[in-house]
């Protein structure tokens, strides 16, 4: 069980996760959201976002990945808010640079820069009741994993006991392209940072305590994220 340790860190000064499965459907998007997920998507008008990034420009930095083992398709932008969009930020903390920080209440997650700055991502994260936050750090790191059901989940939600022996990674997998697997004290917490190739959960409460970003953001971060990485997550 995580416990939380009440470790918080400073926030930004510029400006402002195991998934679910909806009874009846094996879609990946079903595994990440269940029945909760209502949110309709969130458009951008004109030629710019109001966060100063063009269309173009998203389009271009959440574009396909061809090279992949499982080549990703690129990311309609128009189902992002765009203060979800990647980009470098002020972001004042004691932490040190390469930790990584989540901030579940904002749905953003953080990798900490030199100079006072940040990468900051747009994430989604758990849903009410499976919140967590302290320390831990990156136990392992995975391309294309395979997903297990905890037995938990499985309890919770029968229809996946047929993956109880691993689901093959790809596209339909609910882990992604890329996962960091979150340890604290040796022992694999269950909970990971996970690459999601849907739009419409970023910035939303939607998983069972896992934290996911859109594969090209989760592609970068993980590039950039060696084993044994702190990791911090604050109190939604």
């Amino acid at each position: 069980m995580i416990m939380d340790d009440g470790n918080a860190a400073a926030g930004e000064t510029d400006e402002v996760a195991v998934p679910g499965l909806r009874s009846g459907s094996l879609s990946r998007r079903s595994f990440l959201v269940g029945s909760a997920l209502g949110l309709g998507a969130l458009g951008l008008a004109g030629c710019a976002s109001s966060d100063g990034m063009s269309l173009a420009e998203a389009e271009k930095l959440y574009g396909p990945v061809p090279t992949e083992k499982f080549p990703i398709p690129g990311v309609d932008v128009n189902k992002v808010n765009p203060k979800y969009f990647r980009r470098t930020v002020s972001y004042e903390t004691k932490e040190a640079p390469g930790t990584i920080i989540v901030d579940p209440g904002n749905y953003y997650v953080y990798r900490v820069e030199d100079g006072g700055s940040a990468t900051r991502y747009g994430a989604n994260v758990g849903r009410a009741g499976f919140l967590w936050s302290g320390d831990a750090y990156v136990g392992r790191k995975s391309e294309w994993a395979t997903w297990t059901p905890p037995k938990e989940m499985i309890q919770r939600q029968p229809e996946v006991a047929k993956y109880a022996r691993g689901m093959p990674g790809g596209l339909d997998n609910p882990l992604g392209a890329r996962t960091l697997h979150l340890y604290q004290n040796g022992t694999y917490t269950l909970y990971t940072i996970y690459a999601t190739s849907d739009p419409e959960s970023i910035g939303s409460g939607v998983t069972s305590g896992c934290v996911g970003l859109l594969s090209q953001d989760m592609i970068d971060l993980y590039a950039r994220t060696p084993v044994k990485t702190k990791v911090v997550v604050l109190p939604a």
